[in-house]
């Protein structure tokens, strides 16, 4: 069964980014716990592949989390540097660690600043004092699936890089805590 959904996306113009990060420091501390209260742009779900002295700066926002490595290793060519296809995938994969929270190791991924109340934008797209940065909404046909919760995709990668037994085993000694603590 088909149905409309609202796609949201940030429409990037490489050309307009001076590589000033406002992006990755306005989005590390919306997402902050508590909010707005630190900024690590380590933490933040989009990123500037920076090249200063060659003037070329490319803003990157996380994608889907993968499990696996992608097949291909292509090299782009911009202005005479050469750059590795991974330097602007949006994926989130075990080959590196861009787009993982720093101290879990668990994927970060786009929310477009979903809160409540609901923004009209993104704040990177707001924060883009040169413009490079659009928010776009369009709508389109899809097939409805169910999509995995958050926590899945969060375990999955834990368990991917610690095995389950230590996942399980943490989970087990945090219920026993909260247990204690109820």
């Amino acid at each position: 069964m088909k149905t409309e959904k609202t796609v949201k996306t940030i429409k990037i113009d490489v050309d307009k980014c001076n590589g000033c990060r406002a992006c990755e420091v306005v989005c590390s501390a919306f997402h902050a716990q508590p909010r707005y209260s630190s900024v690590n742009p380590a933490r933040a779900r989009i990123r500037v592949i920076r090249d200063p002295l060659a003037d070329i700066f490319v803003p990157v926002y996380a994608g889907e989390y993968t499990a696996a490595e992608c097949a291909g290793r292509d090299r782009y060519t911009i202005d005479g540097k050469q750059y590795e296809e991974c330097a602007f995938c949006r994926s989130v994969c075990p080959s590196r660690d861009l787009f993982k929270e720093p101290d879990s190791g668990l994927p970060l991924k786009c929310d477009m600043c979903e809160s409540d109340p609901t923004l009209q934008e993104p704040l990177c797209v707001t924060w883009c004092l040169a413009d490079a940065l659009v928010y776009e909404e369009r709508t389109a046909l899809a097939e409805k699936a169910p999509a995995p919760a958050d926590v899945d995709v969060g375990l999955e990668a834990l368990a991917n890089e610690h095995g389950w037994a230590k996942v399980l085993d943490a989970v087990t000694r945090m219920s026993v805590k909260m247990g204690r603590e109820s």
